[in-house]
């Protein structure tokens, strides 16, 4: 049977770009280790080839990870570049297990949101638009660049940005963009994307936290200013 290669499938079954949209966690173990190997032999894809090993260690990455990178190589496609790849995020996952959990930053304010997006965004040359995500406890889940190169109505879909905290099961949301001019007093749009995203927050039950302006000189914000 011919092989399928990696980069003929559509955009939407190619691990890497499946990465880029959705997130890594969207991938499965296969997905992940075949990205890091890059390609598979004559006859596998990367995919295929990884599911083998895997299957070889009962689909444990903890088996995976005690194989040495002789045992990797002796499987056709897997060379020593790509065994030392795979035993290199073995021991990278371990560590990462062994090490005591990150408190996640916690936004009580839009200082503290100005201070956590500032250094993302005070050095772009153009306008970027980013949501921050919360729990309940206000403490970050994560945060999702949502556009880049301007800030309007075209630019800025409110739809996305329900979609992205939904599924990130978010009942906190922060939209944070930056002003390269360095002038913080809100634009038309400004205000007017801000009032779409309060009333669609409103109607999902997410709690809308601010919307903050960054620019070089300090920030803006519309909940300090009585606006939402």
């Amino acid at each position: 049977m011919t092989k399928l290669s990696i980069n003929k499938w559509s955009r939407e079954q190619q691990p890497r770009e499946r990465l880029i949209d959705n997130g890594p966690e969207s991938l499965s173990d296969a997905e992940l280790l075949a990205i890091l190997i890059g390609s598979g032999n004559a006859e596998e894809n990367a995919v295929t080839l990884v599911n083998r090993i895997l299957d070889d260690c009962n689909r444990s990455l903890s088996t995976l990870g005690k194989k040495s990178i002789e045992e990797l190589m002796t499987y056709k496609g897997i060379g020593e570049a790509k065994a030392v790849s795979i035993a290199a995020a073995c021991e990278l996952g371990r560590r990462r297990a062994q090490q005591p959990t990150e408190e996640p930053p916690k936004f009580q304010s839009a200082t503290d949101i100005y201070k956590y997006m500032y250094h993302q965004l005070r050095d772009n040359s153009v306008e970027e638009a980013w949501i921050i995500l919360m729990n309940n406890a206000y403490k970050l889940i994560r945060r999702v660049r949502i556009s880049r190169g301007g800030f309007t109505e075209t630019a800025v879909d409110v739809r996305l940005i329900l979609k992205e905290a939904l599924v990130s099961n978010a009942t906190v949301l922060a939209l944070c963009h930056n002003h390269p001019s360095g002038n913080l007093r809100p634009s038309t749009d400004d205000n007017r994307i801000t009032e779409q995203l309060a009333k669609a927050c409103q109607t999902m039950r997410v709690y809308f936290l601010d919307h903050v302006i960054v620019a070089e000189g300090g920030y803006y914000s519309y909940r300090e200013q009585g606006k939402i």
